[in-house]
């Protein structure tokens, strides 16, 4: 095992032959997992599901019945049906579990001396963690650098008041609860401050691990579109049920031979049985996730695909998202109005105070855009007065009521004189300088002048302290005004596009901002957004929920707004019914995204605690990713609607073949293992076929759909049942017509199987597109297409020319006239069924 870090340069971390090392001796820094489904555990699943069963019984009959060649292949099927949906539900599982991996909590961590994020439990003992306002601690850990650090460690103690953390190179015996220590431990919160810590323990290891406790997860309902199905495959299978039973006792009492009554009963079971659905609705959702990563979004929550397609509102932050969150300085400004941007050379002696503050004020290591920026615009600036020595003292963080930081520096010479730098909100910032009428609203215009231009106004000021008792707050300090800094953040690439898509496609595109309403304005004039109408967080505190309500309808830009203002804006357009979407970023965010139908979390700059409360996480933070995921979200449902409509269409003429031979007393034509053969076609496509169809023409220019329309429409079953019938009236009339004709019964059984196969491959093409025609369907490219008919034109070809085969599905020989015949009635099937689309198109489409 490797030795703790006195092996290495401190401060660099630790080598990547340490962590691979460490990683080998302690394991992944993360907990068992329970209800993880395994290929065993799936195989259980599908042994208790009905069609299997039915398979099960029909080949237990067969035996009884003598034919143990139907009896192995009915057998057969019933392994071949596990196989599929074993490997369908472990795609599936392999699918959640990366996407499960990615939403793991992330670590910002120092290696070799560079700082990286990585996943959770890939964090390892001596990792240094840097830890900010907002994160959780991903593992046990030793507090080296402590910059004002508390901590909630409720998910230990119980108790909900933060706690105080001091570093220390000591180690004292390391215990939740109690202030001025230096460990912090897993899945505790960061709510103030921020530091740099040296991981102790990881996973199991860990406080939380010793005490048996797990990371609580937020659970969610099922959703709605499961509930559904589960409904209507009960329905399906309670009247099945009954009409089997009924042919069972028709049969019998009508033919005898009681175990072919059981036989045909049975098939009739399976196929009025549309036990695809769950597998389908499963699949979709898994691969729909899967699809919607590869726009760089990252699913949390099944539900919010569903609810993708219906959103009507999507409330988007501004910096980072909107814009490119690469802050520059783009002007400085002093009190007296004189302007300088520094890209138009180097900074001029009168602004090199006001630019070497705004540095002081920031992380000595920032990691902030905007403090990113005051480090490059200070860089080779001197004169502000520093000696080289100096080391930061104390630092004073943002409160609600104050809207500035200051960071207090003094050199190695104990009692000389200390400066102190603050930067923050103008209004904030001229409060600690305790500005005059006069004064404030001339800072006032400069920063509306400034703001005008897009940009993000910050105030800086300096002040002198002698002695080493520190004021309790930054109010304190004798500040003096140095000027302002205007900081300019560029829209993303496709953001215009993407809002004017999102004007298209029914959803209005809202602005929430802690930003002044002149910076506001300017981007959201830049975004193609409307910004006549700005609502701030100061007028918004003084309406009434009603009145918020009415505003909410209008206002597409709110600015200076407070996080706990972000639920209140929420609720107001929850509550005018719209569909609602979210995004946010911090610890205070997360009420808002859980409120919201769908919060959508940053996954470069967000919070754990805002992605574990969100349904959505941007990978990138890019606002055009939202608009994409939208896209795919009405993808992912138009093409589960094709994928239920198919199943319900072809579920018509396979139990109508079923049933009407024992109505009108004509040879049974349908067996079990043609059933069985059916649902190894079906399958494949339902799962395969339509998931990977490409959208609907205008997906983003139609309106979002009503989020309590069903799944399953009276316009859709209505389109599923006139399609079924339609084959169904033809295959029927190919069976009457042969053995009309004196065509012996395995003739007559595999010309109509034949037709019904190639039935449903009309029906295919049919569903492949609500809007375009079947030109336009043959033009598509899916790939999965192809194969899947290639499998079954093989898998035909055998039942009909390898004798083996025809006596299992008692089959007689087959000639051209005959196959003539089948395609011939197939492409009856898709003539008259797209003569009739045009009729059900527009239903279809809303």
């Amino acid at each position: 095992m490797v030795d703790a870090i006195a092996a290495k340069e401190p401060g660099l971390g630790l080598s990547e032959r340490e962590v691979a090392a460490r990683l080998k001796a302690d394991g992944p820094n993360e907990l068992a997992r329970t209800g993880r489904r395994t290929p065993f555990r799936i195989v259980l699943e599908v042994l208790r599901e009905p069609m299997l069963a039915l398979l099960l019984g029909g080949g237990v009959l067969y035996l009884l019945l003598g034919s143990p060649e139907e009896a192995l292949i009915l057998l057969a099927f019933a392994l071949f049906s596990i196989v599929i949906t074993v490997v369908q539900e472990s795609r599936t599982e392999r699918v959640l579990e990366a996407l499960r991996d990615l939403t793991s909590p992330r670590a910002l961590v120092i290696r070799g001396g560079e700082r990286r994020r990585i996943a959770g439990r890939e964090v390892v003992r001596g990792d240094l963690v840097v830890l900010a306002e907002g994160d959780r601690v991903p593992a046990d850990a030793r507090l080296i650098e402590a910059n004002d650090v508390q901590t909630d460690e409720s998910l230990l103690t119980g108790e909900s008041v933060p706690v105080r953390k001091v570093a220390s190179a000591a180690s004292p015996p390391a215990r939740p609860g109690g202030d001025d220590l230096p460990h912090v431990f897993s899945g505790s919160l960061v709510v103030r401050g921020s530091g740099i810590a040296e991981v102790t323990a990881t996973g199991p290891r860990s406080e939380i691990g010793r005490i048996g406790q797990s990371l609580s997860t937020l659970e969610t309902e099922p959703p709605r579109l499961q509930a559904q199905m589960r409904r209507l495959v009960k329905l399906c299978a309670i009247f099945g049920g009954v009409v089997s039973v009924l042919a069972v006792v028709l049969y019998g009492s009508l033919r005898g031979g009681w175990l072919d009554a059981l036989l045909a009963g049975i098939a009739i079971g399976m196929s009025m049985l549309p036990e695809e659905l769950p597998v389908v609705l499963t699949v979709f959702m898994a691969m729909g996730a899967w699809r919607i990563s590869k726009a760089r979004v990252l699913t949390r929550r099944a539900a919010a695909i569903e609810t993708l397609g219906s959103a009507t509102v999507l409330c988007t932050d501004k910096t980072g998202t909107l814009t490119q969150n690469r802050m520059t300085v783009a002007e400085l400004c002093l009190p007296d109005g004189t302007g300088f941007r520094p890209q138009d050379g180097a900074v001029p002696e009168p602004f090199r105070p006001l630019a070497e503050t705004g540095r002081l004020a920031s992380a000595p290591q920032p990691f902030d855009p905007m403090e990113k920026a005051f480090h490059a615009v200070a860089e080779g600036v001197s004169g502000a007065g520093l000696p080289a020595s100096s080391d930061l003292r104390r630092t004073y963080g943002l409160r609600p009521d104050l809207l500035a930081m200051t960071n207090v520096w003094r050199s190695g010479t104990e009692g000389g004189e200390a400066i102190v730098a603050a930067k923050g909100a103008p209004e904030a910032i001229a409060a600690l300088c305790h500005l005059d009428a006069a004064t404030r609203a001339d800072l006032t215009a400069k920063t509306e002048a400034l703001a005008v231009k897009g940009m993000r106004v910050l105030a800086v000021a300096r002040a002198a302290h002698r002695g080493e008792a520190w004021p309790e707050t930054q109010d304190d300090f004798d500040f003096r005004l140095l000027g302002l800094v205007g900081l300019a953040d560029p829209l993303r690439p496709g953001v215009v596009e993407a809002v004017a898509e999102c004007r298209t496609a029914g959803i209005r595109v809202v602005m929430i901002t802690g930003d002044y309403p002149a910076t506001a304005a300017a981007i959201a004039c830049q975004a193609g957004l409307d910004a006549e109408a700005i609502v701030t967080g100061e007028a918004l505190s003084a309406m009434d929920d009603a009145t918020l309500a009415e505003q909410a309808r209008s206002t597409t830009v709110f600015a200076r707004i407070m996080p706990e203002q972000k639920l209140r804006i929420v609720a107001a357009l929850k509550a005018d019914g719209e569909i609602v979407a979210m995004t946010g970023d911090g610890v205070n965010d997360a009420p808002s995204l859980k409120a919201a139908h769908i919060g959508i979390a940053m996954g470069g700059r967000g919070t754990d605690v805002a992605r574990e409360a969100s349904s959505l996480v941007l990978l990138d933070d890019d606002f055009g990713s939202i608009v994409a995921a939208v896209r795919l979200g009405r993808r992912v449902f138009d093409n589960l609607r094709k994928s239920m409509g198919f199943i319900i269409a072809i579920h018509v003429p396979i139990a109508g073949m079923a049933l009407l031979p024992l109505i009108f007393g004509l040879p049974i034509l349908l067996w079990p293992m043609h059933i069985a053969f059916l649902e190894m076609v079906i399958d494949p496509v339902c799962t395969l076929v339509f998931e990977a169809e490409t959208e609907e023409e205008g997906i983003m220019q139609r309106p979002p759909r009503d989020p309590a329309a069903p799944l399953f429409s009276a316009s859709l079953l209505g389109w599923s049942v006139v399609q079924g019938m339609v084959v169904l009236a033809l295959t029927a009339g190919i069976f009457v017509f042969a053995l009309d004709r004196g065509m012996p019964e395995q003739e007559a059984r595999s010309l109509t199987f034949v037709a019904l196969v190639l039935g449903i491959v009309s029906l295919i093409f049919v569903n492949r597109s609500f809007s375009a025609s079947i030109i336009t369907a043959f033009r598509r490219r899916n790939a999965a297409l192809h194969w899947v008919m290639l499998i079954v034109t093989v898998m035909l070809g055998i039942t009909l020319l390898v004798p083996f085969a025809q006596r299992m599905f008692r089959f007689g020989p087959l000639h051209v006239d005959d196959l003539a015949v089948t395609v011939a009635a197939g492409l009856l099937a898709i003539i008259i069924l797209e003569v009739l689309k045009p009729h059900w198109r527009k239903r279809l489409m809303t």
